[in-house]
């Protein structure tokens, strides 16, 4: 439940949307924020019982909550959601760039229609919400705003039946950077929690699943644990609060240490 996540609030005050949050990650972020005092916007596609739930957890610990149909591929459901947040609440803090998707599959089997759709949910969307987001960021009551995105190993290492997914990510890293570059002298702060294997309801399609999930046990430097979307939604809360204002540009893996070995 959202009240095993209270502590002593941080984020008072603040706004936070999150896109892809009524599940997974996505989820454990908005729990998160919203524990630490963030009022929220929860952005789904295909699963609103999901997202009512959830802002219903959020009001229960007297934060409040809109929620928000958009498909991040749209530019103009993109704009359509920021405008709902400035209507709603007056103002934006933290924007955590979550939606993903682009499906599992050899690039030889792939078309280039699925490839542009993937650029479009995973790349295209940070720059739609940079577009309609900054501004509001912009006068954020935090020293600085924060623009957030998530990302996976796949965008720097090969993983089999992960190219369109992985393309896009690495996209999505060097767009954070670029837009750190030219965001930061604006007061915003952009940077990317990069995720090793989570076990989420996202991974039920992944070919050879069971066997990836054992391998990374067996390779973890943090246990045989498996990662959790809490992992990543910690690190994201910590880079949303002002602590962490001198980290700009940055990819932080969080992964248990599987990266690091040859």
């Amino acid at each position: 439940m959202i009240r095993d996540h209270l502590s002593h609030p941080s984020l008072l005050g603040t706004v936070s949307l999150v896109t892809g949050s009524s599940r997974g990650i996505g989820r454990a972020i908005i729990r998160k924020l919203a524990a630490a005092g963030s009022d929220v916007c929860i952005s789904y596609l295909n699963s609103p019982r999901e997202a009512r739930e959830l802002a219903e957890e959020v009001v229960g610990i007297d934060r409040r909550a809109i929620v928000v149909k958009a498909d991040v591929a749209n530019p103009d459901d993109i704009h359509a959601m920021c405008r709902i947040v400035g209507e709603e609440y007056g103002k934006l803090d933290i924007v955590v760039s979550n939606a993903a998707g682009g499906g599992f599959r050899p690039l030889l089997e792939a078309s280039v229609e699925q490839l542009v759709r993937s650029f479009q949910v995973n790349v295209a969307a940070l720059l739609g919400l940079a577009h309609a987001a900054v501004p509001l960021l912009r006068k954020t009551s935090l020293p600085r705003g924060k623009l957030i995105t998530l990302s996976s190993l796949g965008g720097t290492r090969a993983l089999p039946s992960y190219g369109l997914v992985g393309a896009a990510k690495g996209a999505l890293e060097s767009m954070t950077r670029q837009l750190a570059l030219e965001l930061g002298p604006l007061g915003v702060n952009v940077n990317c929690v990069c995720g090793g294997l989570v076990n989420t309801g996202a991974l039920a399609s992944m070919p050879d699943r069971d066997a990836r999930l054992q391998s990374r046990r067996k390779r973890s430097l943090i246990g045989e644990r498996d990662l959790v979307a809490d992992d990543l939604a910690n690190v994201v809360l910590a880079l949303a609060g002002p602590l962490l204002d001198a980290m700009q540009g940055q990819t932080l893996v969080v992964d248990g240490g599987i990266s690091i070995q040859v």
